[in-house]
């Protein structure tokens, strides 16, 4: 926990004088008032999160954390724990979405196994961080162990400051683990109180009798482990994933440094549910890249007050939502510091 600890306290609230003055810049580029609209609310923020005027998103990174969930053994998912680590294996060859995506915006994806239900093969393309081999059954009982959950954070924390050594501009979120909508689905009901029912969707295309199965494996899941609300890391121990824990240590280690965090989809919500439930203050620190298609997410963004950029109807997780905000969020940069002003311009303002 020293290292967890030691993260939440360096969490401070973000720079609320420089984006006051950020909005006399804005309001004096050659547009009318407010006219770019999201754009301008989302260039504040980043200079409010890294206290910069002119910050420069030169070094994106994308995080895609794999890991196997136990709870695959009900059947909850139209695919089998297997695709978990053939995905990882497209992921390192780049022909997956996220691949396709980051290399759009200019951003480099680290993919991190950390906790597969098997070995995989050596790679340098590969960072190995395994808790365990997939999660327990938490329809029968708790997913991980406290302890496991509290090295879940704690190593999201360590891939953020690895990584930090190399630069990181702006930060966003991915995972990939057969499963991991039903562990996000209790997440999301055990914090924020609304029926299974409300917040539990197809995931990766289930009918409707294997939704229902679904939802009734979820409501036994919390039945049987009590989650506490109250306490983040008994909820994330008894019906959380790996993955989740590990999403979650990388958004308060960006808010500990300063560094802007795009929030992908449903599972990535749910990591931002348990890394605001820790510490508050992240919420300034998290973009919302999207609503996804998965209901309990828009349910995640109204607890926690924030709102997405785009709304796309995607589903697909692996950071690839994230990687399009990243994208937004550069250009909001831009525009903030390559736009002329009124006067640099000599264009005469409203009169």
């Amino acid at each position: 926990m020293k290292k967890l600890n030691e993260t939440i306290k360096k969490i401070t609230r973000i720079n609320h004088k420089i984006i006051e003055v950020t909005q006399l810049r804005l309001d004096n580029l050659t547009k009318p008032l407010g006219s770019l609209g999201r754009l301008e609310e989302l260039a504040k923020q980043i200079v409010g999160i890294t206290g910069k005027h002119s910050p420069d998103l030169k070094n994106k990174v994308i995080f895609t954390l794999a890991a196997d969930h136990g709870v695959t053994e009900e059947g909850v998912s139209a695919y089998t724990k297997e695709v978990t680590p053939q995905m990882v294996y497209n992921f390192l060859r780049g022909g997956a979405g996220i691949n396709v995506l980051a290399k759009h915006v200019g951003a480099k994806v680290i993919v991190v196994d950390i906790g597969v239900a098997e070995d995989l093969k050596p790679d340098s393309r590969l960072t190995i961080k395994k808790i365990n081999y997939g999660t327990k059954n938490m329809a029968k009982g708790a997913a991980m162990t406290r302890e496991e959950a509290v090295k879940a954070i704690e190593t999201g924390i360590d891939l953020f400051n690895d990584e930090l050594e190399n630069g990181i501009d702006i930060v966003g979120t991915g995972e990939m683990g057969i499963g991991n909508t039903t562990a996000a689905s209790a997440i999301t009901a055990s914090f924020t109180k609304r029926p299974v029912e409300e917040i539990t969707g197809r995931g990766t295309g289930l009918d409707d009798k294997g939704l229902n199965s679904k939802i009734s494996i979820i409501k036994k899941s919390l039945s049987v482990n009590n989650p506490d609300p109250t306490d983040a890391i008994d909820v994330l121990s008894k019906v959380g994933g790996f993955e989740i824990g590990g999403l979650a240590g990388i958004i308060l280690a960006a808010a500990a440094n300063k560094v802007p965090v795009v929030i992908d989809g449903f599972i990535s919500g749910a990591a931002a549910l348990i890394a605001y439930q820790i510490e508050p203050l992240v919420k300034d620190y998290m973009i919302a890249a999207h609503c996804s298609v998965e209901t309990g997410h828009k349910v995640i963004l109204g607890h926690i007050g924030l709102k997405p950029l785009l709304d796309l109807n995607l589903r697909l997780g692996e950071g690839t939502g994230a990687a399009l905000g990243i994208g937004l969020a550069d250009a909001a940069i831009k525009i903030l510091t390559g736009m002329a002003t009124f006067k640099s311009a000599a264009v005469s303002q409203k009169g």
